[in-house]
């Protein structure tokens, strides 16, 4: 397999999600507790990143595997039809990066405790259980609450305490604080989820799968993903208010308006080739002025 099927197949540009709970994990242990290890940081986002590539290359192959074995048209369309690769090579690509993964995180417990153990072990087993076992999680109404536990709350409370694990104290009220925290990035991964079920609802059902939509029609299934968005600046005013976030993000606010515009989009029309787009953009929209604004803002301290 080339480095160019690689990337293909496990869709890097989808690493963003997350890249960007990594940050401002690594942004809020610099600001409520003043510390910053580049070298844990580091390894990781690497941890996380590797583990989600391998999800994305599981997940394509098992795209694959199926429309195959129905003859369908669609998968000579897919990355492993068009590129010819060797589905034993695709499972060879998987294997590696998970593993890989589970040894950078396994040295990364070691040196700090089993709390981090328990939070990425916890983590990569969601992943692992998206798309394995005899009932995937992706195929079931809880696939949105999973993957926004496992990459919007997993993610960021790694990256919070391999940066702060010698002086942060876990107590119930720090528990809480950090769920508050990670909401937003936990919302961006878990509307993006949403909305590509309620596109592809048909297709599923077809494939055995019994997403949230299913179970709850299409028209809750939109009021649910409009207030997901609600949620998540819900959840960064009060950040602000417990101080865990300073007073700069605030302006990440301002952001609302323009993510409402493509919620209403999006409710108006559910289109895989036209409307998705804009959840894509609001996963970043939110996430990205978060990011700007509680770098400056601990940077300069206001």
């Amino acid at each position: 397999m080339t480095l160019k099927q690689y990337i293909l197949l496990a869709q890097m540009e989808s690493t963003t999600t997350s890249f960007f709970p990594a940050f401002i994990g690594i942004l809020y242990a610099w600001y409520n507790y003043d510390t910053f290890h580049l070298g844990f940081s580091l390894l990781g986002l690497l941890t996380a990143i590797l583990f989600h590539l391998a999800v994305n290359i599981r997940d394509n192959y098992l795209d694959y595997y199926i429309a195959d074995n129905k003859n369908a048209y669609s998968a000579q369309e897919m990355v492993v039809g068009k590129e010819n690769i060797p589905l034993k090579n695709v499972r060879l690509a998987y294997w590696i990066s998970g593993i890989v993964a589970l040894v950078i995180g396994l040295y990364l417990v070691l040196q700090t405790s089993l709390f981090l153990f328990y939070i990425g072990f916890g983590g990569m087993l969601i992943g692992a259980l998206y798309t394995m076992g005899p009932v995937p999680i992706n195929s079931t109404p809880y696939g949105e609450f999973f993957v926004g536990l496992a990459m919007g709350f997993g993610i960021f409370t790694a990256m919070v305490y391999l940066n702060a694990y010698d002086v942060i104290q876990l107590n119930w009220i720090t528990m809480v604080q950090l769920i508050i925290a990670s909401i937003p990035t936990s919302i961006t991964v878990m509307t993006v989820s949403l909305a590509n079920n309620i596109c592809d609802l048909e297709e599923d059902i077809e494939d055995n799968r019994f997403t949230l939509p299913y179970h709850i029609g299409v028209d809750k299934a939109l009021v649910v993903f409009k207030y997901f968005y609600y949620a998540a600046y819900i959840a960064i005013i009060l950040s602000l208010l417990f101080g865990t976030f300073p007073r700069l993000v605030a302006l990440s606010l301002l952001t609302f308006p323009y993510v409402l515009k493509n919620i209403r989009i999006f409710m108006k029309e559910q289109d895989k080739r036209t409307t998705f787009i804009t959840t894509i953009i609001n996963s970043a929209v939110i996430p990205v002025p978060i990011i700007i604004t509680l770098f400056i803002g601990t940077w300069l301290d206001i």
